[in-house]
């Protein structure tokens, strides 16, 4: 139960402090911390990170920072990408989602570090 308490906080201040999906800290907290399997641990991120978005939004709306048609057309359209990817995955073995959960945090990792450098311009 600590664990997961921990893991809640982290990514809720993550999410609401850099606007990442509380996903990025949540599927691999629960698989390294709690020992859920890569299935698992996936499907208890979406369900987690429904209240995160609701209180997130809440917030930033307060702040005039959401722009609202473009957040319900993502909304809409998430939705149905979330039901064809809940199949895909289910399709998927644990190791083969792992593998890919992982080079998708390297590829965005490698695109913010690529960003940073370029906005810091020359010195």
């Amino acid at each position: 139960m600590t664990g997961a308490i921990a893991i809640g906080l982290a990514a809720g201040i993550v999410a609401g402090l850099l606007g990442v999906g509380g996903g990025v800290l949540f599927v691999p907290g629960l698989v390294l911390f709690l020992g859920l399997g890569q299935h698992e641990a996936e499907a208890t991120s979406l369900l987690a990170i429904v209240p995160v978005a609701i209180v997130g939004t809440y917030r930033q709306d307060r702040y005039g920072n959401v722009r609202r048609d473009d957040a319900l057309l993502l909304g809409a359209l998430s939705l149905l990408g979330a039901a064809g990817g809940v199949a895909l995955a289910n399709s998927l073995s644990g190791a083969f989602l792992r593998d890919a959960f992982a080079a998708l945090m390297v590829l965005v990792a490698a695109q913010l570090v690529r960003r940073a450098l370029r906005d810091a311009g020359p010195t």
